[in-house]
């Protein structure tokens, strides 16, 4: 029976929260933003040697990247804060990597894509946030290019001025691509403290979402992408061709 991660077992992990008096913020997306220097308690942030997000071109290797979803119809909790549009979800729906179970926890967006793909940033990205049941955390990133209207982000656009506490309903696997190819590497969270050990997939296909859609995130979210850290020593997998 696959093991899913209990709503108790959530406050051990360290996963981004949505603090009222958040001390941080974003810069440019380019500039560094040298966290460390606000607190303290920041310090892997700028000191730390796997940071997240990395531009996807520089992958050194390629392979296929064994990765199941389960994502299917679902409710879903709105949670909005200064630079943060979130949704929590209930048990049920995980990612398996390497074979390895992984539950679906929130997603949360940025503006634009944090991530990049031989220097191009996406202009809105979805970040899956899972966790197995003794803590590890895994993230699936899925970009949003300028097209046709997604049906689930429009389930959240209608709610964006509700604000905090909405409640949703919507397919979560139209928020996937056709084919899940993703890139592969460990890294960081990209918000304060930047835990590492984080197993990040960032897919290969980028999803549609309109103009109109991206522009209602862009308008609540702001910049919101963390400046590209050094892939350094790491290995990044990039999907076979």
């Amino acid at each position: 029976m696959k093991s899913i991660v209990s709503l108790a077992a959530l406050t051990l992990i360290a996963v981004p929260t949505l603090a009222a008096n958040k001390d941080w913020n974003y810069a440019d997306g380019t500039t560094p933003e040298r966290w460390s220097t606000v607190n303290a308690a920041y310090a892997l942030c700028d000191a730390g040697l796997n940071q997240s997000p990395i531009d996807l071109g520089a992958a050194n290797a390629r392979g296929s990247i064994a990765l199941e979803t389960n994502y299917t119809d679902t409710a879903g909790t709105l949670k909005i804060a200064k630079e943060k549009v979130q949704v929590n979800f209930p048990e049920g729906m995980e990612m398996i990597s390497g074979g390895k179970p992984f539950g679906l926890i929130q997603v949360h967006f940025h503006t634009p894509s944090e991530h990049t793909i031989d220097g191009e940033h996406f202009p809105l990205v979805g970040h899956f946030v899972h966790a197995t049941k003794d803590g590890e955390l895994g993230v699936l990133g899925i970009m949003f290019r300028e097209g046709a209207a997604n049906p689930a982000l429009e389930a959240v656009v209608e709610n964006l001025e509700q604000g905090s506490g909405a409640n949703l309903a919507f397919d979560a696997e139209d928020l996937l691509p056709k084919k899940l190819s993703v890139y592969r590497y460990m890294g960081s969270l990209t918000t304060p403290p930047c835990s590492e050990g984080v197993n990040w997939h960032v897919a290969q296909e980028p999803v549609t979402a309109s103009r109109e859609q991206i522009a209602a995130f862009a308008k609540v979210l702001g910049p919101s992408a963390r400046s590209l850290q050094p892939l350094g020593t790491r290995l990044l997998v990039a999907p076979a061709e």
